[in-house]
């Protein structure tokens, strides 16, 4: 019975199921996305979410506690370079789960985890630009007016500080040159 038992067993004996765990983790760390089914990417969360948060404290200690869980050095060097700079300002949720369809095969259900500072596309720490909305009727302030018309009495000071280019004149063909041509 599994009275008290809360973490996935994935259908795997102990030994198993933290080897698996270990190379998804490291493979996540390497790659910062995978893809696998979603009751691995919740189990694969669960694993590796403290083992990034250790990582935020760059002590012996850490890298050894590290170390015991992903037997990978390459991979503990990463995490503790790259990894934990871009989540240190971050209090948790490193990872993503993103559901996909069922898988052709089995028909399990696959999901993308990834690490949530590496994606570009759903990246909030890269600020998007104001948006700038105009109303109609709205009143125009008066300290804003003159700051626009400085700037465009800058524009017109740049265009006339600016060299002007002699124009060489265009070669014209002579007629003599016609006739040679067509003979």
């Amino acid at each position: 019975m599994r009275h008290g038992k809360k973490f996935n067993h994935l259908g795997r004996k102990t030994a198993h199921r933290k080897s698996m765990l270990a190379n998804m983790a490291s493979s996540l760390i390497e790659h910062k996305r995978i893809t696998t089914t979603i009751a691995k990417a919740k189990a694969l969360r669960i694993y590796v979410e403290p083992l990034i948060t250790k990582s935020k404290n760059d002590t012996t200690h850490s890298r050894r506690t590290v170390f015991a869980y992903l037997q990978n050095k390459e991979v503990v060097t990463t995490l503790f370079r790259e990894v934990a700079e871009k989540v240190a300002t971050r209090p948790g949720g490193y990872t993503r789960i993103v559901k996909l369809g069922n898988r052709l095969g089995d028909n399990a259900e696959m999901a993308i985890i990834e690490l949530v500072d590496f994606n570009e596309t759903y990246n909030p720490s890269a600020t998007p630009e104001k948006k700038t909305t105009r109303r109609r009727g709205a009143k125009t302030k008066k300290a804003d007016a003159p700051v626009a018309d400085a700037k465009a009495e800058e524009a017109v000071v740049v265009e006339e500080k600016a060299p002007k280019v002699k124009e060489t004149p265009a070669v014209e063909e002579t007629p003599d040159s016609e006739e040679e041509k067509s003979a």
